[in-house]
């Protein structure tokens, strides 16, 4: 899905909101294949081609805060950046790990949390393995948790108040983050929350508009539309049928 989506677009300022290369993993259990070499090749063909690519390291590539200065094929390592967008805002560009007390305070606990979230997603991949012989869209079991446990939506809510603060505090319009897998844009007050999400559950990205405005890119989503488009324009049985299923129980309801 991210190749795909590198494939797709450009842009002249890429930042690489931390947590790129998963360390903790790493260490448990080395797992390079092909495909992780292609992303990084395709990352490094758009630094050479123009763009500029700024990489903020998170708390699971946290090794990589040892080169901070310094530049990898063109791709510059930062602790944090500034981002102008074209209407005159500035944000505050982190990975925001720093902000979450379990990570700072009870590292052992956030590693024991990563493990079940590493099961989470192991477990997420054979559904989807599942969904998709019967042509089903993509689906986060990861996603689906966190809304149904009430301590992680007051969990994100509570990050989400801390980080717009820390950009009030620093004379920010807007603050641009991720960390917590939950992408997001809104106003909190009077400052601009971005969280731009992942590329193991929910598929997503931000970007700016030539206007300054920003826009959340759910890759996900866009490519279930454009299956359905497929389908429907090829008159797919089984795709008809589903259709037909889902419309009858909206009406049910």
């Amino acid at each position: 899905m991210l190749l795909d989506f590198l494939g797709q677009h450009d842009a002249d300022m890429i930042y690489l909101v931390g947590d790129i290369i998963d360390g903790w993993q790493l260490r448990r259990d080395w797992h390079w294949p092909q495909t992780h070499n292609d992303v990084v090749q395709a990352l490094l063909a758009k630094a050479q081609t123009g763009s500029r690519i700024i990489f903020i390291p998170g708390n699971h590539d946290e090794w990589l805060r040892s080169y901070f200065g310094t530049h990898f094929g063109g791709i510059e390592v930062m602790a944090q950046a500034q981002h102008t967008t074209a209407d005159g805002r500035r944000f505050l560009v982190t990975h925001g790990d720093q902000f979450d007390s379990v990570v700072v305070n009870a590292k052992w606990l956030a590693h024991l949390g990563d493990t079940a979230y590493v099961f989470a997603l192991w477990l997420n991949r054979w559904l989807n393995k599942a969904r998709k012989l019967w042509g089903g869209p993509y689906w986060s079991l990861s996603n689906w948790a966190k809304q149904q446990v009430k301590q992680a939506v007051s969990f994100i809510s509570a990050y989400e108040k801390v980080l717009v603060n820390e950009a009030s505090h620093g004379g920010y319009d807007g603050i641009i983050c991720g960390h917590i897998h939950q992408a997001n844009i809104c106003k909190i007050g009077s400052i601009d929350y971005v969280n731009t999400g992942d590329w193991v559950e929910s598929c997503t990205a931000v970007g700016e508009r030539a206007d300054g405005s920003l826009h959340l890119i759910d890759w996900a989503a866009i490519k279930r539309r454009q299956r359905m488009i497929e389908h429907a324009r090829s008159g797919d049985p089984a795709f008809i049928k589903r259709r037909e299923k889902r419309r009858k129980k909206k009406e049910a309801a």
